[in-house]
């Protein structure tokens, strides 16, 4: 049974993990939108011998590039999932349940996301990562038109609900991949770097580890996940205070160079 649902995904490089994605979806939505900013590996072989409908569309920000996701849907309901994402079979038969009467008017509904650890097929206990609208109406709003920042902005008045059940998210195939993923993406972080006040930052500096460390191990529960959980907790809070020490770097270079 497909649902009036459009699932899309944006991709770059992620043939080992996409088709797990893409036929989780396709046990509910009725359309699969995969698009690609130019993977080198067989990421559009897989999504289009899946049965997928691929585009290509260069990379310029995430929120740039979901919005031009949103456009390619034929659906009026939208449920975005990122590449390394699953939906779990009680969230989709949840959403049967939720469509086996169709919402009369535009909503935008609240999915769990639970990190798995590499080398486990499902989350740690007590698992409490992120809460994120990620199925709506395409009435209700779109992704907002931003380089970083990708999550949905809704329109005045627009009715917000729980679902009960997660999708989990595969974010890292091993440790050395978290690592790069994080350098990668703080570096990508660094355009509006020159109007941050470098004392702030400084002072962030001494701070950014331990609160970071806590706020992933303590207050998200990783404590729950045994060494993984350490590690994961670790190694975000790493990438927290790196991605400081780039902004301070880039702001030393440009002075530098400033006549």
């Amino acid at each position: 049974m497909t649902l009036p649902i459009s699932v899309f995904i944006i991709t770059f490089n992620e043939a080992l993990r996409i088709e797990r994605t893409i036929k989780a979806a396709q046990s509910f939505a009725d359309q699969v939108v995969v698009v690609d900013s130019g993977s080198s590996d067989d990421t559009v072989a897989v999504a289009k011998g899946l049965g997928a409908d691929v585009f290509h569309h260069e990379f310029v920000g995430y929120g740039h590039q979901k919005r031009f996701a949103e456009d390619q849907c034929t659906s009026d309901w939208l449920f975005n999932l990122d590449a390394d994402e699953v939906v779990t079979e009680n969230l989709a038969r949840e959403l049967e349940q939720v469509f086996a009467t169709p919402p009369e008017k535009p909503l935008a509904f609240r999915v769990k996301i639970h990190n798995v650890y590499p080398g486990d097929e499902k989350p740690r206990l007590w698992a409490n990562d992120y809460n994120v609208v990620r199925l709506y109406h395409r009435d209700a709003g779109r992704y907002r038109d931003h380089s970083t920042y990708d999550r949905v902005e809704l329109n005045d008045g627009i009715e917000t609900r729980q679902l009960a059940n997660p999708v989990y998210h595969f974010s890292v195939v091993d440790w050395h991949q978290m690592v790069d993923k994080g350098n990668r993406f703080s570096t990508h972080h660094l355009e509006k770097a020159e109007k941050r006040n470098p004392l702030i930052l400084k002072l962030r500096l001494l701070i950014e580890f331990p609160w970071y460390f806590l706020k992933d191990y303590i207050g998200r529960l990783h404590i729950t996940g045994g060494w993984k959980g350490f590690v994961f907790s670790l190694n975000t809070a790493f990438m927290r205070t790196l991605r400081i020490a780039k902004m301070l770097e880039v702001i030393e270079r440009t002075k530098m160079t400033k006549p």
